[in-house]
């Protein structure tokens, strides 16, 4: 089969597309024909091998999958022993690894029909970003109804779907973006929306009872004047610095937290079956709607990564396998 293939760590210039085995299917597993890949940063440190830390879950000298891609949207091909969610023909969406291939294997607990009124590309664009949203809103900020909530970097690939979930939680949303992108955020959902060009959010009056930021270039400090006394800032980045300054970025809110009124939390998601399936649900009704910014073949994997680490995409980036 085809794939976007590399054996060692380095730039997008490691990438190639080559001929490799179709994936075996194991006990439990799903054999799915791949019809698009969503690609996200962590595809990027990835093939970089950087931050550092990224190593201990792809392989401490050489990457373990050796094909970039989580999410991915397709057809089941086949099903192994044990496996009785899905039948071949079925149409799924999900994760797993080495997405950006003809081909992929994942567990069927991964796996969820995909909503019938969405294209390949547009299912593919949900796992990751929407559950990334939907575990910092639900779960660890524990968003109320009528509760003003701050969406910074709402037009990002999770940050557009954190908009459209907190409004499904009932709250009042705030998205903070660029110029080019307040009617993109405006679309989505956002009753309000602060080009950061123009205003700084925490500057102004307002003050928000729950923050997501997925862009963290300010201070905590700063940051949290836009918080109630009482509010919670739920961090999912710190990806902007590098080195040392990564580190403190990460450790920081969690020393402070403790000392501060105000709830400071990072968190790491914990995919489950039962949000895939509320997200199909939220996708089908129309309350969950994926924002393409750009779509490439899979021959062009590594402009898209490109693309990505630039920082300026909006909504998902998608790559495209022509069977």
């Amino acid at each position: 089969m085809k794939a976007i293939a590399y054996d060692k760590y380095g730039s997008f210039d490691v990438l190639a597309l080559r001929d490799i085995e179709k994936p075996a299917v194991k006990d439990g597993e799903v054999l799915v024909r791949v019809h698009a890949a969503a690609l996200q940063i962590g595809d990027v440190f990835g093939v970089r091998g950087e931050p550092f830390f990224v190593r201990m879950y792809t392989g401490l000298l050489k990457p373990k999958y050796g094909v970039p891609g989580y999410d991915f949207a397709g057809q089941v091909e086949a099903v192994g022993n044990g496996a009785t969610q899905f039948k071949p023909g079925d149409e799924v969406f999900g994760s797993s690894t080495a997405a950006c291939a003809e081909y992929a294997v994942a567990r069927e607990d991964q796996l969820v029909l995909k909503p019938a009124n969405l294209l390949w590309q547009e299912a593919a664009a949900i796992p990751t970003a929407a559950l990334t949203a939907l575990r910092g809103l639900r779960d660890v900020g524990r968003v109320q109804a009528g509760q003003k909530v701050l969406i910074n970097g709402a037009s990002g690939g999770v940050g557009h779907f954190a908009v459209q979930i907190a409004k499904a939680l009932g709250a009042e949303v705030t998205g903070v973006c660029s110029t080019k992108n307040v009617d993109m955020v405006r679309s989505v959902g956002a009753g309000h929306v602060i080009d950061y060009t123009k205003e700084d959010f925490t500057e102004g009056d307002e003050l928000y009872d729950l923050i997501l930021d997925n862009v963290e270039n300010r201070s905590l400090s700063d940051v949290r004047r836009a918080l109630t006394l009482n509010g919670t800032l739920v961090l999912n980045s710190g990806t902007g610095a590098r080195g040392i300054g990564m580190l403190v970025r990460l450790v920081e809110p969690l020393v402070l937290s403790p000392f501060a009124r105000q709830s400071l939390r990072r968190y790491l998601v914990k995919p489950n079956r039962e949000d895939r399936v509320l997200l199909k649900e939220w996708a089908e009704s129309g309350k969950l709607r994926p924002v393409i910014d750009k779509t490439y073949p899979l021959a062009e994997t590594a402009a898209a990564l490109a693309y990505i680490e630039g920082g300026h995409a909006a909504g998902k980036v998608v790559v495209t396998i022509d069977h």
